[in-house]
């Protein structure tokens, strides 16, 4: 039988989604642990999965976040099944679901012709660095405070201002899940930043990192690695324009590992792009 014929696409559970994730991290994606339980209850109906004989073969994900804005990711066909048309014809059941929204990714640079083809336009790149950060060995500097319930409304107005939607419901999880440690910087009493770093398959990534100075952003950096042992590798994606961004790091000792392009597929709301000196994830936006 032709393998397109017994494909059958559904939505995905969030149990479906950690085979998924497994999928990523063999893919050296490497995912943070708790990203599907952060993620998924966002757009619980934007996860796909085609099963053949009812065995998981091909996965999508295209969460909705807003009635204008919706995110691209997790594009994976398990490698004993490549080649046969399953990831296309995934892509064109699940695609529809973001609607008349404007959809944005982060394609591998290989991928860019491919994605051009689907209507995606290149934004920028966007550089992954990794490696053990040098340690200041300075104290918390003032203005950085550990983040609490009570920020989350401030937290929120402040992110949205970063981010083409409003993402408090998912902030709500981010910010306190298992692992993930999160800290603020104040100014003059008022949210200047935060920043959230998480383990990983391999190591801890840091995102976001959102600040309105380079002073905020290094001062988040060094308490989020500082949370984290001094032997773990830590990895954060800088956007290609933020020169700020990829001084920070490479400052820390850094270096680049990889890097992705971010496209979209029509205009996106405006932000303050100065702030993003760390995406939150490639995967999921």
């Amino acid at each position: 039988m032709n393998p397109l014929d017994a494909l059958t696409v559904t939505r995905a559970s969030l149990d479906d989604w950690h085979h998924v994730a497994e999928w990523a991290a063999e893919e050296g994606w490497n995912p943070g642990s708790g990203d599907t339980a952060c993620f998924h209850p966002t757009d619980p109906a934007g996860f796909f999965l085609g099963r053949i004989d009812d065995k998981p073969v091909s996965a999508l994900s295209i969460v909705t976040y807003s009635p204008r804005y919706a995110f691209l990711g997790y594009y994976l066909v398990h490698p004993g099944h490549r080649r046969k048309g399953l990831g296309l014809a995934t892509w064109r059941a699940a695609f529809p679901h973001a609607g008349d929204r404007t959809v944005g990714l982060d394609a591998v640079p290989a991928q860019q012709a491919t994605y051009r083809r689907s209507g995606f336009v290149t934004a920028h790149d966007t550089i992954r660095y990794s490696g053990r950060p040098e340690r200041t060995g300075a104290p918390t500097a003032p203005g950085v405070v550990p983040v609490t319930p009570a920020h989350l409304d401030a937290i929120a107005a402040y992110d949205q201002e970063c981010f083409p939607a409003d993402r408090r419901a998912f902030l709500t999880r981010w910010l306190s899940a298992p692992g993930h440690t999160a800290y603020a910087y104040l100014r003059d009493g008022e949210i200047a930043g935060y920043g959230v770093i998480r383990p990983a398959r391999s190591g801890h990534r840091v995102g976001p990192l959102f600040a309105d100075t380079a002073e905020g952003a290094e001062a988040l950096f060094d308490a989020l690695v500082g949370a984290v042992g001094a032997d773990e590798e830590v990895c954060v994606d800088v956007p290609e324009p933020h020169g700020a961004g990829h001084a920070l790091v490479l400052g820390r000792g850094l270096k680049a590992s990889s890097h992705t392009v971010r496209m979209y597929t029509g205009a996106v709301r405006e932000v303050r792009a100065e702030r993003g000196f760390g995406v939150t994830s490639l995967e999921l936006g």
